[in-house]
């Protein structure tokens, strides 16, 4: 009797043990470049914001560990034979994280909201395929006009103005995220405070501190809660690379989506696998203000990109973790061939520095009549060292170069709210695999992105042909006519392509590399 009582003991202190095992929280500590400018998903525009967003809400379709497209609120749509409309069929047990059903008027809700002009979204453009989104958008036509209707709770069709091979693609982009209806109607822009907010994803927010953290919490409501193995995620700025990396080594991050290239070498001897150079869809550029006096010669800027040694800069300053760019869209892009290369992408670096030193003379500078620019760079000792490199390239041609730096938020409304400047560091990520997702950037009308000023007619219009154009190779060979121009008018110098960078603890499990650098952690888990 006493050896059954000593055995009942035991099993009830070891189930004891399992439960508390069983419920301890696992934490995701996730290192994340910079706080947010916004949680509004109608006005985001990096993807350091997407990154937080994409766990905090679920569009009609979602991202993979391996960031390929699949079914999220809708399990499946249906495309019309011209495709030109899909029918999307919304899951039954999608709910928001307050407990209400995902219905396909949320949707409608959501991308009126954003083709409104009044909520001001500067990514509006992703979703002009949209049947009159663009009219819609630029105050043309009334809001309810939108392509988009809701045939019942579960039913929502989407009319586009023209069959678009990428559109299923758009909608995972981080402006395809539903809106609570309720809580925008009630709070207004106060939506996203964590006293406010109501999520559809696997996780919800609990609180930002802003330059500190955010935090959040596993949503029980989400349709695949059972399969989501984090608790709570906390996002850390992580500007500093230098000082990401050693929060790394220390344990205090288990991710970081960033890494100081100046420590390539010692990263890769010292961390092995744990960090990650992967190929990504992605440019590095200079925005040229066309607006400014010395850069609306559009002789100067094929100098100034002229002069520039990419390889150089790819190799030793991001160590060899970046490829030197000489075309705006990436080689390898899906729907083209290849990209309009510049003229003298294989002249030697001596012969382009003396072409670009005649060039400049000829416009009327030198070492004793400098052009003086100012580089505005966002922080990053990664971008300091590619500034000051460039500086140097500059110099011998006879420009004066000053250098400003601001933290990333700041930076990027400088050039979204159109503010004074010569030449400013920015990249572009695709949101996905088609040349058009980098060429509408500098469309006139582009406010949000064409940093640069641009604005010529003619590549407005092949823009617009190419959009309307439903066979590929003839949409291709329009896309390549724009990237001609973009390359003979440089709004923008590409520097690089871009590979992804991060540092993954062996801890962690389901983060997997791929093109778009996507990493949602619904996928993940974390063993200690």
């Amino acid at each position: 009797m006493m050896k059954s009582l000593r055995m009942s003991a035991l099993a009830a202190a070891l189930l004891a043990t399992t439960s508390v095992a069983a419920m301890a929280e696992v934490v995701y500590h996730r290192g994340n470049t910079a706080d947010p400018e916004t949680l509004d998903q109608h006005k985001t525009s990096t993807t350091y914001e997407a990154h937080i967003l994409r766990d905090l809400y679920e569009g009609l379709v979602a991202y993979s560990a391996e960031g390929k497209i699949i079914p999220g609120v809708a399990t499946e749509w249906k495309v019309s034979e011209d495709g030109t409309v899909y029918t999307f069929t919304l899951r039954d047990n999608a709910k928001w994280s307050n407990g209400d059903p995902v219905v396909a008027g949320d949707f409608v809700y959501s991308l009126k909201r954003i083709m409104n002009p009044e909520t001001g979204a500067k990514y509006a453009t992703v979703l002009y395929p949209i049947l009159n989104a663009e009219a819609i958008n630029k105050g043309e036509k009334p809001v309810d006009e939108l392509g988009v209707k809701a045939i019942d709770d579960k039913t929502l069709e989407i009319t586009l103005a023209a069959a678009t091979p990428y559109f299923i693609d758009l909608l995972g982009h981080q402006t395809g995220l539903p809106v609570h209806p309720a809580s925008v109607e009630k709070f207004g822009t106060d939506f996203v405070k964590a006293e406010n907010i109501v999520t559809n994803g696997p996780f919800t927010l609990a609180e930002f501190v802003p330059n500190a953290h955010i935090k959040a919490t596993k949503n029980p409501n989400f349709h695949d809660a059972a399969n989501v193995g984090i608790d709570t995620i906390y996002f850390y700025p992580t500007e500093d690379r230098g000082a990401a990396l050693r929060r790394f080594q220390a344990g205090e991050l288990h991710t970081n989506n960033d890494a100081p290239t100046e420590q390539v070498e010692f990263m890769r001897k010292e961390l092995g696998d744990q960090f990650r150079v992967a190929p990504y869809l992605g440019t590095y550029y200079y925005a040229l203000n066309h607006e400014d006096e010395g850069l609306s010669n559009p002789d100067v800027r094929q100098a100034l990109s002229m002069s520039i040694d990419r390889e150089f800069l790819a190799d030793e300053i991001w160590g060899s973790t970046m490829v030197a760019a000489y075309s705006f869209v990436p080689p390898g892009i899906g729907n083209y061939g290849d990209p309009a290369y510049a003229d003298y992408k294989d002249m030697s670096a001596i012969d382009r520095e003396d072409k670009a030193r005649e060039i400049l003379e000829a416009a009327g500078y030198s070492e004793s009549n400098p052009l003086k620019l100012t580089i505005n760079y966002n922080t990053s000792e990664n971008h300091k060292n590619t500034a000051v490199a460039i500086a140097d390239m500059w110099k011998p041609l006879g420009v004066e170069v000053a250098l400003v730096n601001t933290d990333t938020k700041t930076h990027y409304a400088m050039l979204r709210d159109r503010q004074d400047f010569d030449v400013a560091r920015a990249g572009w990520i695709g949101d996905y695999s088609d040349p058009q997702n980098f060429l509408f950037m500098v469309e006139s009308d582009n406010t949000g992105f064409n940093y640069a000023r641009y604005n010529n007619p003619e590549y407005d219009k092949l823009m617009d042909d190419a959009a309307a154009t439903v066979d590929l190779e003839k949409r291709a060979a329009l896309l390549k006519e724009a990237e001609t121009l973009f390359m003979r008018d440089l709004p923008f110098i590409p520097l690089m392509y871009y590979g992804s960078m991060n540092l993954v603890s062996d801890k962690v499990a389901g983060f997997e590399d791929n093109l778009l650098n996507i990493h949602p952690t619904r996928w993940m888990s974390i063993s200690e």
